[in-house]
């Protein structure tokens, strides 16, 4: 860990009482869906409106670069709407360091297991850099993904831990 980073930001998140989890848990089931439906149809709006002017781009290089920043600027908006959700598994497992530390040891795992892969030809290259969520240390905290992280051979990179953690895998360089 860093030393510029307050160590008590490292610890797990403190539980989150069950009286709160089940009415949100109740209204993700109700909101994602709805969420998914505007976000699919605020894309597909957004890919009709790109191949009507499609002609536009192929002329004007500014109307193509705007075009692409108001699609990540519309996604950027929409999807930390649904950062309040909360799913099943966190629901059942609120407070199970166990549950927290396997799925910790899964995701750098993955992250490991991609980053290590050997570059083939014509392809992109194996990532970097990489973020583990707050969803899934939430239980256990940052230090303990620094902590997997590290042991594999990751590096850390500035993080808001109270977001997510950001890795970057060494043997890159």
């Amino acid at each position: 860990m860093d030393v510029y980073e307050d160590p008590a930001t490292w610890k797990p998140e403190p539980v989150r009482p069950r009286r709160q989890l089940i009415p949100q848990f109740l209204a993700s089931v109700v909101f994602f869906p709805v969420f998914c439906g505007v976000f699919a149809a605020v894309f597909a709006v957004l890919l009709a409106i790109g191949l009507f002017t499609e002609a536009l781009a192929i002329v004007s290089d500014r109307y193509e670069r705007a075009f692409l920043r108001m699609m990540d600027r519309t996604a950027g908006r929409l999807l930390p709407l649904a950062s309040w959700c909360v799913t099943w598994p966190e629901l059942r497992h609120e407070g199970d360091t166990a549950f927290y530390r396997a799925r910790v040891d899964k995701v750098v795992g993955n992250w490991t297991k991609r980053a290590s892969a050997p570059a083939e030809p014509k392809k992109p290259k194996p990532p970097v850099e990489c973020e583990i969520p707050l969803r899934a240390y939430r239980g256990v905290g940052g230090g303990y993904v620094a902590e997997v992280a590290l042991a594999q051979g990751w590096e850390l990179r500035p993080s808001d831990v109270r977001r997510e953690v950001r890795l970057w895998w060494s043997a890159a360089s």
